[in-house]
C-alpha cells in the first residue's frame, strides 16, 4: 500500500476526499504502526516513520470513510515508572470519530495475568476490542442555525437516548433507543408541549461497557465510563456504526435546532473507562500513560483518583488539554451541539491536588472564541479532598446547584428551619454567585437528576432500594432528603396518592418559580418510578425507561407540568437576568419593589419570623411593574403583579391577603392542592385558606395594575378638588366603580 508522509495536524484519521491522513501522539513510543482492518478484521500493519514533536503520522491515498483501523505501540512496559506500552493490543485513536465493535470480557484486553498481575500477557487484543473508523466529515446542514436561547428563558430538560425512546409508542421499533428515535416528531412534540428550551443529553460519547458488569448480567446504562471523546455511542444507531453513527446524531440536531431546542451534551473529561491499574488496555494507558493519566507522585505503578473510577485525566498535561479542547470544539463546530454539561468538574480544575479557580483549564476555556461561547454547566464537585465546590467556579460557568436541590427537598418534606435558606434558593441563590460577579443564572436549579430518586420517587421512598444492582444495597446515596408520604413504596391508599401528587407539583412549581436556571430530569413530568432504586447506572431495562401509557394521575401531572412551565415562560419576572437589589439573603427584601417576603398574616416579614424554626409558611409578592431589565430590543419589560402562597405545613393555613396598597383584586391561576379553584378572584385584605403542603399563585394582570392606579391618582385629585368629601371615601367609590366593571 502507497503511504505518503502525511501532517502531524489535525490528530486522528483525517478524510480529504482521496485520502486518509492519520496522526497520533505518543511520547514514549519508540515505535508506532498503523493497522488498517478489513471486514474479517484481517489486519495490514504500516509502520509510521515521520514523527514531529511526538505526532506519528502518515497519509494513506485510496483510504475512504468506513475504513477500520487501530494503532500498536512499541516501547516501554514499565509500571513502576508509569509506562505501560503494548504492541499486543490494538489500540483506538484517541481522535476517532466513529466507533465500531465493543469491549469483550476477555483476558485479551488485560496486559496482566490473571493469575500473577506481575506477569505480563500478550495475547492479541484485536478481534476483543473496539476499533476506530473513518468517517466522512461532509454533511448537508441546510439552514440549520442554534436556537440560542439566552440562558434565563431556558428551560433544560436532562435525558437519556435510549431511555426515553425504548417504550414510546411512535417511534418505530427500528429506531427506538437511537438518536433517531429521540429526533422522532413525537417525542419532539413532547419537549415542545412542555415548554422545554434545551436538551441534556447524557453521555453520548462512546462507552465501555464494564467488563464486571456484563459479568454480572448488568451493562453500563448511563455511560458515564468514556474512551471516545470524538465519537458519538455506537449503541445508539439505528442503521450502522461504520459512521453511519455521525450522520445519524448530526441530523438529529438539526431537528431539534429546527424545533427550536437546543442540545447540550453530558460530557466525562475527568477519567477514562481504562481505570485503575488493573483496568485493560484500551487507548491513553498504551498510547503514552503517564502524559493522559495523573499517576501517584513516587509510585506511579497506581493511578491518583479523584473520581471515585479507578482514574483521573492528567490535567497538568498539555496533552490531555489539547485532547478535551480539540473534543469540545469539534462537538461545536462539526456536530454543532450548543452546550455541555461536565461531569464531576471539580477534577478538571485540579493543578496538583486542590481545586483551583485559576487553573490552566480554566484559562484555555475562557479564552476560546469557540467554546467560551456556548454554554457551560458544572458538576462543582468530586470525590477528591476539597471536592464539593457549589459556588466556587469562575465567571462564565453555571452550575448544577447541589444546594437548591437539598434545600428545595428539606423545606417539602418540612424540616425546621429551612425558610431563610429557602428564600436564598427562590431568588437566585446570591450568596453563592454574587460574590464572583455572577448572575441568578449560574444557577442550574434542580431538586432530582438521572443520579438519584425520581421525583415521583422522592414522595414514596424513604429509603434506597437498589437490590437488582447486585451490590447488597452499599450502592447509590443514602441520605436522599425524601419522604414517602407515610406509606413506603406503591399504595391504594387515596390520601397517600394524592398527598404525592401535590408534593410533585410542589417541587415542580418551586422550580420554576425561582430564579436562575430550571432543569427537569426526563420522566418526572409524567411521574416516572425506579421503583426506589436511586443508582440505575446498571440498569438498561424498563426499569429505568420512561414509561409512556400514562395513567389518569400521570395525565393530569403532564397537564400541569406543562402549564407551571409555560407560566414561567410568559412572566419575565420569575426569569430576572441579575440579582434583586438588595440581595437575596434572609428575605432579600428589594431596594427597588421588585419582591416583598409576607407572613401568612400579610404583614412584612422580620428577623423573629424568619429564624422561627417551626415557620414552614410565606407569602411572595413579585412587582411586575418594577423590572428594570430591558429585553434583547432594549425595550421596558412590563409583566404581571405575582402573589405567591407557600407552606409546608402539615396542616391547612389561613393566609391574609395584603392590603390595597398591593392590588385590590388577585386572579388565582394556579393551585397545586385544588386545581378546581383556579379561576376565582380574591380581594385585597381577605382569608384565603392554603391546603397543608401546597402552593397558591394569584396574579394581577398589567394592565389591571394599571387601571387600579389610575383610579388612585383620580382618587386623589378628586380628594384634592373636593375637601368636604374624605379622601378614602372618594377612593372607595371609584374603587367600588372598578369592581363592578370587572364584574
Amino acid at each position: 500500500m502507497e503511504k505518503w508522509p502525511g501532517k502531524p495536524y489535525p490528530l486522528g484519521a483525517t478524510y480529504d476526499g482521496s485520502g486518509t491522513n492519520f496522526a497520533v501522539f505518543s511520547s514514549v513510543a519508540e515505535r508506532v504502526e498503523l493497522c488498517l482492518l478489513d471486514d474479517d478484521k484481517n489486519e495490514e500493519r504500516i509502520e509510521l516513520t515521520e514523527v514531529d514533536a511526538f505526532v506519528w503520522h502518515c497519509y494513506i491515498p485510496g483510504v475512504r470513510p468506513g475504513q477500520l483501523y487501530g494503532y500498536r505501540v512499541h516501547g516501554p512496559y514499565d509500571p513502576p515508572n508509569g509506562h505501560r506500552c503494548d504492541p499486543s493490543k490494538l489500540l483506538l485513536d484517541p481522535y476517532a470519530k466513529a466507533i465500531d465493535g465493543h469491549v469483550e470480557n476477555s483476558p485479551a484486553v488485560f496486559s496482566y495475568s490473571f493469575d500473577d498481575p506481575t506477569q505480563r500477557h500478550e495475547e492479541d487484543s484485536l478481534g476483543h476490542t473496539m476499533v476506530s473508523v473513518v468517517v466522512n466529515p461532509f454533511f448537508d446542514w441546510g439552514h440549520d442555525r442554534p436556537p440560542g436561547h439566552d440562558y434565563h428563558n431556558s428551560v433544560i430538560y436532562e435525558a437519556h437516548v435510549k431511555g426515553m425512546t425504548m417504550l414510546h409508542p411512535d417511534v418505530p421499533d427500528e429506531m427506538k433507543g437511537t438518536y433517531s428515535g429521540l429526533a422522532h416528531p413525537s417525542i419532539i412534540a413532547h419537549l415542545n408541549d412542555l415548554g422545554v428550551t434545551a436538551i441534556e443529553l447524557m453521555p453520548v460519547h462512546q462507552f465501555v461497557n464494564d467488563t464486571y458488569l456484563q459479568e454480572k448480567g448488568l451493562s453500563n446504562y448511563w455511560g458515564y465510563n468514556t474512551i471516545g471523546y470524538f465519537a458519538p455511542q455506537n449503541t445508539y444507531a439505528s442503521y450502522g456504526t461504520r459512521g453511519e453513527q455521525v450522520d445519524e446524531f448530526k441530523a438529529m440536531v438539526k431537528a431539534f435546532h429546527e424545533a427550536g431546542i437546543e442540545v447540550i451534551l453530558d460530557v466525562v473529561y475527568n477519567h477514562t473507562a481504562e481505570g485503575n491499574h488493573m483496568g485493560p488496555t484500551l487507548s491513553f494507558r498504551g498510547l503514552d500513560n503517564a502524559s493522559y493519566y495523573r499517576l501517584v507522585p513516587g509510585d506511579e505503578a497506581h493511578y491518583f483518583d479523584t473520581t471515585g473510577t479507578g482514574n483521573s485525566l492528567n490535567m497538568s498535561s498539555p496533552h490531555s488539554l489539547q485532547l478535551i479542547m480539540d473534543s469540545l470544539r469539534y462537538w461545536v463546530t462539526e456536530m454543532r451541539v450548543d452546550g455541555f454539561r461536565f461531569d464531576l468538574a471539580s477534577t478538571l480544575a485540579r493543578e496538583l491536588h486542590e481545586v483551583d479557580r485559576l487553573s490552566a483549564f480554566f484559562d484555555i476555556i475562557q479564552q476560546d472564541p469557540v467554546i467560551s461561547q456556548v454554554k457551560l454547566i458544572a458538576e462543582p464537585w468530586d470525590v477528591g479532598e476539597g471536592g464539593y465546590n457549589v459556588g466556587g467556579f469562575p465567571p462564565l460557568w453555571t452550575e448544577w446547584n447541589g444546594q437548591y436541590r437539598d434545600t428545595v427537598r428539606d423545606f417539602w418534606r418540612g424540616e425546621p428551619s429551612v425558610l431563610s435558606e429557602l428564600a436564598s434558593r427562590l431568588t437566585g441563590s446570591s450568596d453563592l454567585y454574587e460574590h464572583s460577579g455572577r448572575r441568578p443564572v449560574a444557577s442550574i436549579n434542580f431538586v432530582t437528576a438521572h443520579d438519584g430518586f425520581t421525583m415521583r420517587d422522592l414522595v414514596s421512598y424513604n429509603e434506597k432500594h437498589n437490590e437488582e444492582n447486585g451490590e447488597g444495597g452499599a450502592d447509590g446515596e443514602s441520605h436522599n432528603r425524601s419522604w414517602n408520604c407515610g406509606v413506603e413504596g406503591p399504595t391504594d391508599d387515596p390520601d397517600v396518592t394524592a398527598l404525592r401528587l401535590r408534593q410533585i407539583k410542589n417541587f415542580l412549581t418551586t422550580l420554576l418559580i425561582s430564579q436562575g436556571v430550571p432543569m427537569i430530569s426526563h420522566g418526572d413530568e409524567v411521574g416516572r418510578t425506579q421503583l426506589g432504586n436511586n443508582n440505575t447506572y446498571c440498569q438498561d431495562n424498563e426499569l429505568s425507561w420512561v414509561h409512556w401509557k400514562l395513567s389518569e394521575e400521570q395525565e393530569e401531572l403532564l397537564d400541569f407540568a406543562q402549564k407551571i412551565v409555560n407560566f414561567r415562560h410568559s412572566h419575565p419576572v420569575l426569569r430576572k437576568r441579575r440579582f434583586f437589589a438588595g440581595g437575596s439573603t434572609h428575605g432579600g427584601e428589594s431596594e427597588l419593589g421588585e419582591i416583598e417576603w409576607l407572613t401568612p398574616s400579610g404583614e412584612r416579614m422580620h428577623d423573629e419570623d424568619w429564624n422561627t424554626s417551626y415557620a414552614k409558611s410565606v407569602m411572595i409578592y413579585l412587582n411586575g411593574a418594577a423590572i428594570t431589565e430591558p429585553n434583547r430590543r432594549g425595550e421596558k419589560v412590563i409583566d404581571d403583579d405575582l402573589l405567591i402562597l407557600i407552606s409546608a405545613d402539615g396542616s391547612d393555613i389561613d393566609f391574609t391577603l395584603p392590603n390595597e396598597s398591593y392590588g385590590i383584586t388577585w386572579h388565582e391561576v394556579l393551585n397545586t392542592a385544588s386545581p378546581e379553584t383556579e379561576g376565582s378572584e380574591r380581594k385585597a385584605g381577605g382569608t384565603y385558606t392554603v391546603t397543608s403542603r401546597s402552593i397558591v399563585i394569584l396574579m394581577r394582570p398589567a394592565e389591571q395594575r394599571e387601571e387600579e392606579l389610575e383610579l388612585r391618582r383620580e382618587a386623589e385629585t378628586d380628594a384634592q378638588d373636593e375637601p368636604d368629601v374624605s379622601e378614602s371615601g372618594v377612593a372607595a367609590t371609584k374603587l367600588t366603580h372598578l369592581e363592578e366593571t370587572d364584574a
